[in-house]
């Protein structure tokens, strides 16, 4: 039997550890607006794009 301890230390552990108890899984996320304004071609409204800074998911809704 081998003494080997298998997985991940130090700062890859850290990441994988703030990543996995981040409060986006659970739906809150912190919305930043993107400076690039987008028009729809089709509605012919602006619309303003979200993203969220810890996780990188997108939103759009229409002014």
């Amino acid at each position: 039997m081998s003494n080997i301890v298998k997985g991940q230390f130090g700062k890859a552990a850290q990441l994988k550890r703030i990543k996995r108890s981040s409060l986006c899984q659970h739906g809150h996320h912190r919305w930043e607006v993107d400076t690039s304004t987008r028009f729809d071609v089709k509605k012919g409204k602006l619309l303003t794009v979200s993203k969220c800074s810890k996780c990188g998911k997108t939103k759009t809704s229409a002014d």
